[in-house]
C-alpha cells in the first residue's frame, strides 16, 4: 500500500473567492517536538494551532451576486493548507513533482537506498521541472548514515571558469545577482555531486537510477500545472537562444499543464552519461560540446576547468534550538544565516508574541536583516573568507548583533546586497527503511539558469555565476577557480538522546534568498508552536526582500499589514512562487512521517 499527500483534506482555498464555512480540528496532526505550550489559534480559542483547520467552500451561481464584488476581493484564505501530513512504515520520499517522488518510491521498494533514490528523483525533475534543476547546475546535500550514526555532507558546487576576471565582467557589464547568458555559466558540478553521493554511500550504479529519468525525457509525460505556468512565464528568455526555443517551446509556446512534452535531446544525453560515465561531461565529448557553445557566446569556462572540477565533503555547522540542534551547510551558502537568525531570536518569548503577529514577524524580519547582512560581508567561497564562520555563530558576535534588533521599529541600513534574491531550485527528501536520511538540493539558479541550451543537449546551463559580487575585496569578489556564494541550503535536525545525537528530521525550503528565512519560519512553527510538518510548511509566509520592503503571504490579516505598516515595513506583493516550496521527513519512534509544499506540484509519499 502506498501513502500520498496531495488530496485536499475537506477543504477547498481560492486566493481571491474563498467563503469560511467552518472549522474543525483535525484528527491528523500528531506529529509534533517534545510539550511546549500550544499557542490558541485566535480563530480557534479553544484549539492549539496544529489543530485548527479551515473548511472553505467556494461556490459559483446566480446567489454570488448577493454579495459585491468588492466585498468578495476583501476575502483573505485563512491559510495555504491543502493537504495531511504522510505517514509511512518503511520509506518515504518527498519532492516538488510527483513523478520524481514515484521514481524515487520505486528505487526504495525494489531494494535501493535514500541515496539511491535521492538521486534518481533529482534525475526525473531534472525532466519534469527543467527550468528549476538538472545535470547543468549544482547541488548540495546532508546524509544521515544510520549505521554509522553520524551526517556527511556534500558540497556539489562548481567553480568559476579560468578566463572570468573581475575587470572583464566589469568592463561588459556584468550584472550581479541577475545576470544571464554566456556570461554567467560557472562549471556545473551537480552530475559529479550525483555520482559521488552514488559511489560513497549508494547501493545503485549511475547508470541504474538514471533510468527513470531516460524514459520520461524519451517516451514524455504531462507536465504538471504549477510548473506549466512558470514555464510560459520564461518564453521570452527560451527565444532568445535558439537551442534553449527549440529544447523547450513547441510553436513558440511552452507546454500548457496535462500537455505530453518530450526531451529526446535530453534522453540521448543521459544515455551517453550513463553508458560512459561522467567523464563525457567533465572533459570528454560532452564538455568539449559545452565549452565550445559558452565561448562562442562569450562565455568563460575552458575544458581543464571542467576536468578539475571535483565535489568537496564538508562539515556541517549547527546550533542548539528548544533542546535539538539544527544543522546547515557551512559557506559558500547561506546556510549559516538560518543559524545565526535562529542565535538572535532564541530568547525572545516567540510564543507569546503569537504566531504570524505584527510582534513576532517584526522580530524575524529584523533578525533576517542582521544575518543577511552578515552574508554579504563575510560568506563566500570557504577557501577565501577572511572571518572564520564558526564566529558568525559565537555568543559574543550574536549578542552584539541582537543588540541592534529594533523591537518596535523597523530598520533599513542592515540590508543584503541587491543581489541573492532569486534561485530557481528544487528540494527533496528521501528516507529508506534502515533509517538513512538525505536531504538533497539541486538548482540551475534562475529559471532555466543562464539561458543557453548546448544544440543537441537538452539541457540548460546555470548561472551560478550571478552569485558572485564585482565589488572589491570580499570573501565573494569573482575571481577564476572560486566558488560564488550559494543560496542552496539542505537542512537537518538531531536530538540529543543519552549523550549522542539521533536523527530527527530532514527539510528543506527552495526559492532563493527566501530559503533561509523559510528554513527559521519553518522551524519555529514546528518547535515553538507544536505545529505538525504538514501544517508547519502550510502556515503564511513572509518574505524579507531590501530595506523596508517585505512580502507577505494573502493569509497575513489586514491587522497585521496595517500594524506593520505602523512600525515602517513597507509591503509588497508577491507570487505564490516568491515565497518558495518545502519537503521535510521526520522519523517517528516507527515509521516516518512527511510533509509536502501545496505551493509546487509534489508529494510526498511512502510505502
Amino acid at each position: 500500500m502506498q501513502y500520498v499527500s496531495g488530496m485536499p483534506s475537506g477543504y477547498t482555498i481560492t486566493p481571491r473567492f474563498g467563503i469560511i464555512v467552518s472549522w474543525r480540528p483535525s484528527p491528523l496532526s500528531t506529529l509534533r517536538p517534545p510539550p511546549y505550550p500550544p499557542t490558541p489559534s485566535l480563530l480557534c480559542p479553544e484549539l492549539p494551532v496544529r489543530r485548527c483547520v479551515v473548511s472553505v467552500v467556494f461556490v459559483v451561481s446566480a446567489s454570488a451576486s448577493l454579495a459585491s464584488p468588492g466585498a468578495l476581493d476583501a476575502q483573505r484564505p485563512t491559510s495555504m493548507a491543502g493537504r495531511s501530513t504522510v505517514y509511512a512504515p518503511s520509506g518515504m520520499v518527498a519532492t516538488s513533482q510527483p513523478l520524481a517522488s514515484t521514481a524515487g518510491l520505486e528505487v526504495l521498494r525494489t531494494g535501493g537506498n535514500a541515496i539511491d533514490a535521492a538521486v534518481a528523483a533529482a534525475a526525473v525533475l531534472s525532466v519534469t521541472e527543467p527550468h528549476m534543476t538538472g545535470i547543468g547546475g549544482d547541488m548540495f546535500a546532508i546524509v544521515w548514515l544510520a549505521k554509522e550514526q553520524k551526517l556527511v555532507a556534500i558540497n556539489a558546487s562548481g567553480r568559476a571558469g579560468s578566463r572570468m576576471l573581475r575587470d572583464t565582467l566589469v568592463a561588459r557589464g556584468f550584472r550581479s545577482g541577475s545576470q544571464q547568458g554566456a556570461m554567467s555559466v560557472t562549471v556545473p558540478g551537480a552530475l559529479a555531486g550525483w555520482d559521488m553521493l552514488l559511489r560513497t554511500h549508494g547501493k545503485r550504479t549511475l547508470t541504474q537510477v538514471l533510468q527513470p529519468a531516460i524514459r520520461y525525457a524519451r517516451d514524455g509525460f504531462p507536465v504538471s500545472p504549477i510548473i506549466a505556468s512558470q514555464w510560459a512565464d520564461e518564453t521570452n528568455l527560451l527565444m532568445r537562444d535558439s537551442a534553449a526555443a527549440a529544447t523547450y517551446l513547441r510553436d513558440g509556446r511552452a507546454p500548457t499543464a496535462g500537455e505530453w512534452f518530450i526531451n529526446r535531446d535530453y534522453a540521448r544525453t543521459l544515455q551517453i552519461i550513463a553508458d560512459s560515465g561522467i567523464g563525457v561531461f567533465y572533459g570528454g565529448s560532452l564538455g568539449r560540446r559545452m565549452v565550445q557553445r559558452v565561448q562562442a557566446l562569450g562565455g568563460f569556462i575552458t575544458l581543464d576547468d571542467l576536468r578539475r572540477n571535483a565535489p568537496t565533503w564538508v562539515t556541517p555547522m549547527s546550533v542548539m534550538f528548544r533542546g535539538y540542534r539544527v544543522w546547515e551547510l557551512p559557506p559558500s551558502n547561506q546556510g549559516i544565516a538560518a543559524l545565526e537568525m535562529l542565535r538572535i531570536l532564541e530568547p525572545y518569548d516567540l510564543a507569546g508574541m503569537g504566531h504570524n503577529s505584527p510582534a513576532y514577524l517584526h522580530h524575524l524580519i529584523e533578525a533576517k536583516k542582521l544575518a543577511y547582512a552578515d552574508l554579504d560581508r563575510f560568506v563566500g567561497d570557504a577557501d577565501h573568507l577572511d572571518m572564520p564562520a564558526e564566529r558568525m555563530l559565537s555568543d559574543e558576535f550574536i549578542t552584539a548583533r541582537r543588540a541592534l534588533l529594533n523591537p518596535s521599529r523597523a530598520q533599513e541600513r542592515v540590508d543584503p546586497g541587491p543581489l541573492r534574491t532569486r534561485s530557481e531550485t528544487v528540494y527533496l527528501t528521501v528516507a529508506d527503511a534502515d533509517g538513512n536520511m538525505v536531504s538533497f538540493i539541486n538548482s540551475i539558479y534562475d529559471s532555466f539558469g543562464s539561458g543557453v541550451v548546448v544544440p543537441g543537449t537538452g539541457f540548460a546551463l546555470h548561472n551560478r555565476g550571478a552569485g558572485f559580487t564585482l565589488a572589491p575585496g570580499l570573501p565573494n569578489t569573482v575571481a577564476p577557480g572560486k566558488r560564488p556564494f550559494h543560496t542552496l541550503i539542505p537542512g537537518f535536525v538531531t536530538r540529543p538522546v543519552n549523550g549522542r545525537d539521533e536523527a530527527y528530521m530532514s527539510f528543506g525550503l527552495m526559492g532563493g534568498g527566501v530559503q533561509a528565512q523559510g528554513h527559521v519560519q519553518f522551524l519555529l512553527n514546528h518547535f515553538v508552536f507544536g505545529m505538525d510538518l504538514q501544517a508547519a510548511i502550510d502556515a503564511p509566509r513572509f518574505r524579507h526582500y531590501d530595506g523596508y520592503r517585505v512580502a507577505l503571504e494573502p493569509p497575513m490579516t489586514d491587522g497585521v499589514r496595517t500594524a506593520l505598516q505602523a512600525m515602517g515595513h513597507v509591503l509588497i506583493e508577491q507570487p505564490t512562487v516568491a515565497f518558495g516550496g518545502a519537503q521535510a521527513i521526520m522519523k517517528l519512534r516507527n515509521g516516518w512521517g512527511a510533509g509536502s509544499d501545496p505551493r509546487k506540484d509534489g508529494m510526498a509519499v511512502g510505502y
